[in-house]
């Protein structure tokens, strides 16, 4: 089973663009703080990059800003892209499939999912 769940800040505004297929896909990165403190004392956070399509993200688009929490259900999903001839990179997204909007300016709580 691939499922991911995941609750955090939202880096950055959200962009949305339209696919050559007609579809609308925004990335957006979640800042996660983990549970537990470095040898400094301080709490670290991973920052997770997260594909949003369709309605998910011209939702998030039009009602998320810089700063707010977001909870995330999706799957992992690892591609690869050539940078230079012979030189291959990986890298590892969260398709999101359901996000609720946890805490926003507007302090109001909402979900949307991907129509399937």
């Amino acid at each position: 089973m691939n499922q991911v769940m995941l609750v955090g800040r939202l880096c950055k505004e959200p962009e949305v663009v339209t696919t050559e297929k007609d579809k609308k896909r925004s990335v957006i990165t979640l800042a996660i703080n983990r549970p537990y403190k470095n040898s400094e004392g301080l709490y670290e956070a991973d920052f997770i990059r997260c594909v949003l399509w369709n309605n998910v993200a011209l939702n998030t688009f039009s009602y998320c800003h810089t700063g707010d929490v977001l909870g995330i259900k999706g799957r992992l999903q690892t591609r690869s892209y050539e940078v230079e001839p012979e030189e291959k990179k990986y890298l590892m997204e969260v398709i999101a499939e359901k996000i609720t909007f946890i805490s926003s300016h507007k302090n109001s709580l909402k979900t949307v999912e991907e129509e399937s």
